[in-house]
């Protein structure tokens, strides 16, 4: 489980990856190195997967977003989820539960990229695809709150 200052370590870290040992160290009254312990434990335990950035695709020229639903016919499974991981334009994909079996985000350059992606699959899987609009939460963390103690 987490303590108070795990987690306060975390909600910084969350704000700003790049927060520096000392910094931290600062924020949460301990020193450098045992923040740097704490980390390093998180770490090990897999609470901390990765300190990472976050890329603006529009920077990149992607103006488009979708989010597919993918279907695959019967006997595909294994080959679609292989394709879907070679085709980089899928930023992040789930498999889910339901009438789907994949749940992805795709980033693409226009309607015309959006289809070629999606005619690579049509012989492997039903798809349906709608493009985001806007992005008003974008992906962040389960909430950082210690665990009640009765259960409800």
């Amino acid at each position: 489980m987490l303590d108070d200052l795990d987690r306060n370590l975390l909600e910084i870290l969350v704000r700003d990856a790049r927060t520096s040992l000392k910094e931290l160290a600062a924020q949460v009254g301990l020193s450098s190195p045992s923040v740097s312990e704490r980390l390093r434990r998180l770490e090990e335990r897999g609470v901390i997967r990765a300190f990472t950035v976050e890329i603006d695709p529009l920077a990149l020229g992607y103006t488009l977003q979708a989010i597919v639903r993918i279907r695959p016919l019967p006997g595909k499974l294994h080959i679609v989820q292989k394709l879907i991981e070679e085709i980089a334009e899928f930023g992040e994909c789930d498999k889910v539960t339901g009438d789907d079996c994949f749940v992805a985000r795709l980033f693409v350059r226009s309607i015309g990229d959006l289809d070629g992606i999606l005619d690579r699959i049509a012989d492997k899987a039903e798809t349906s695809t709608a493009i985001i609009k806007a992005q008003p939460i974008r992906r962040r963390p389960p909430p950082l709150v210690a665990p009640s103690s009765s259960s409800s």
